[in-house]
């Protein structure tokens, strides 16, 4: 058994008796039916629909104080604070940075609720479990449970051949659309809720329009540089993310992409040639397909 310790990851506590409808008004996914140890994939966004942040929500037993953990990316784990600060008016809410607790990956077995919140990540079954235990002890309470602790290198390059991008790495926060960066595929918004901030922009996408633009995973023999610029024959498509072992993820104009494959053209990455490769969870026709763009 394996576990990875998360360091760029951080903890937030939400609790008061507002707590859950104060969540349920401003993310994009359902927090009303959220139960102790469960979690949901979902995101902050601006006004106009943009992601501000993504991050999980881990309803929270009485045992282990009630309320609701926020497993977000460290460096923006006080902006985030703000941020719902800034929402939360008069609702009786608590919001709390927990510098004492860490996030660590399951990469293989299962853990138990002795060594602290277990949830599975709502993301991708093969993504297994994650865990939020105290930060001075994690690494021996994992290891005394039976863990291999391994460097989080090892649950990136399991992330990235499922397919699952990451902010930060494989797009950059509040310049994208939810839906570009693949979290209507991965169970990271709830179209059925009421409204949350930036819903109309979302629901309007989902309904109306077929995102042009994309995470996708891709496979090479040499790994292009993050954040180099993609091009499809000549024409600009994106940028790369993160990769590693001949796979990575791209953020690509899948029309572009389509138009240069119909043309039998290269998809490049700082010159380096790139594929792209449809990951099993894709419910979106991909560049190639018949009926691509309908």
């Amino acid at each position: 058994m394996r576990a990875a310790i998360l360091d760029e990851r951080a903890v937030l506590r939400i609790t008061g008796g507002d707590a859950r409808k104060f969540l349920e008004n401003i993310i994009t996914n359902d927090v009303d039916s959220l139960g102790a140890d469960h979690a949901r994939f979902a995101a902050l966004l601006t006004p106009q629909g943009k992601v501000v942040a993504d991050f999980f929500v881990i309803g929270a037993a009485e045992d282990d104080g009630g309320g609701f953990l926020i497993d977000a990316p460290n460096a923006l784990a006080e902006d985030i604070a703000k941020k719902l600060g800034f929402y939360k008016l008069r609702a009786d809410v608590a919001i709390e940075p927990r510098p004492d607790l860490a996030v660590a990956a399951i990469m293989d077995g299962k853990a138990t609720l002795e060594l602290g919140i277990v949830f599975d990540d709502p993301r991708h079954p093969e993504l297994g479990q994650r865990i939020v235990l105290p930060a001075l002890s994690a690494k021996a309470d994992l290891e005394g449970a039976g863990f291999g602790v391994v460097e989080a290198s090892a649950y990136h390059e399991k992330r990235i051949a499922l397919g699952i991008p990451e902010g930060g790495k494989d797009f950059i926060y509040s310049n994208v659309y939810p839906h570009e960066t693949d979290m209507d595929q991965l169970n990271g918004i709830d179209f059925k809720k009421g409204c949350f901030i930036g819903q109309e922009i979302v629901s309007r996408m989902e309904r109306k329009i077929t995102p042009r633009t994309r995470v996708v995973p891709v496979t090479f023999d040499t790994a292009p540089f993050p954040g180099v610029d993609v091009k499809a024959g000549e024409r600009p498509a994106g940028h790369m993310g993160s990769g590693v072992n001949g796979k990575g993820l791209a953020m690509l104009r899948l029309d572009r992409v389509h138009e240069a494959l119909a043309k039998g053209e290269k998809i490049t990455a700082g010159g380096i040639e790139i594929s792209l490769k449809k990951p099993a969870w894709a419910r979106f026709t991909f560049p190639g397909e018949p009926g691509f763009g309908a």
